[in-house]
């Protein structure tokens, strides 16, 4: 980090949907100069717009919220996570499910001031250790995905392909489909383009996967992975494609 980096407060963000345990935590970060709270949130949907915009590096964050839980944040932020995000609940049943989430700490309510302020310190370390612009442009390695009561934590490169369903985006990872309750557009934007290619408006492939590109009878092209599927290829993302591919002097133009 720059000195103008570590001379900078850590500013943290509260998200609990209870009043009286957001102003607990508040107070007992008041004893420490270098922490700047700059502000709290009642709900799991208020914190994720919140973060998107104030960018906090510190989040401490209640697992159980009405509508939008901590997983729930999670999900939806993706890439746009603070550098230290801290679980407060009164449930221990979560706790894996935190850290493999990339939770840093996980604080079962009732804590004392001596836990809190481990638990702060290890935070203080990640982020001053932190590069800053280049550890929140990191690529994720995985997503984290809530269906039907269960978190599972997909890894990125077990991706085969993704398409657009409603206002979720639709994993196919081998035989199996999860729904993201994220747009395709930002999905784009924090895939590595090394790996993943849109292809069609509602659709983006794993580049890895691709087995061949087979011409339809209408004269379209459709990608072929290796697992059997196919992916239709739009003439507006087929240059983005075979440079992607590296496909030189085969065009698919006809």
């Amino acid at each position: 980090m720059h000195s103008e980096d570590r001379s900078r407060k850590i500013r943290a963000l509260i998200v609990d949907d209870e009043p009286l345990a957001r102003s607990n935590i508040a107070i007992l970060l008041r004893n420490n100069s270098d922490v700047e709270v700059m502000g709290e949130c009642g709900s799991g949907a208020e914190a994720i717009g919140e973060i998107r915009v104030a960018k906090p590096d510190l989040l401490f964050l209640d697992v159980q919220m009405p509508e939008c839980d901590g997983f729930d944040v999670l999900e939806m932020l993706g890439s746009d996570l603070p550098l230290a995000v801290i679980f407060v609940t009164a449930y221990d049943q979560y706790a894996l499910r935190a850290f493999e989430a990339g939770a840093l700490d996980y604080l079962l309510k009732p804590f004392d001031s001596t836990r809190f302020q481990l638990a702060l310190t290890r935070a203080k370390q990640r982020i001053r250790s932190s590069s800053g612009e280049g550890s929140r442009g990191r690529k994720p390695e995985r997503l984290v995905v809530k269906n039907a009561g269960e978190v599972c934590f997909i890894r990125i490169s077990e991706i085969d392909w993704i398409e657009a369903s409603d206002y979720y985006a639709c994993l196919h990872v081998a035989a199996r489909r999860h729904l993201l309750r994220r747009s395709l557009a930002e999905l784009e934007g924090e895939l590595d383009p090394n790996l993943f290619c849109r292809v069609h408006r509602s659709s983006i492939v794993n580049l890895d996967r691709v087995r061949s590109l087979k011409l339809r009878e209408d004269g379209e092209y459709e990608v072929v992975l290796e697992n059997g599927a196919r992916v239709r290829l739009s003439r507006r993302y087929r240059k983005q494609l075979e440079e992607r591919l590296g496909i030189r002097g085969a065009s698919l133009e006809t």
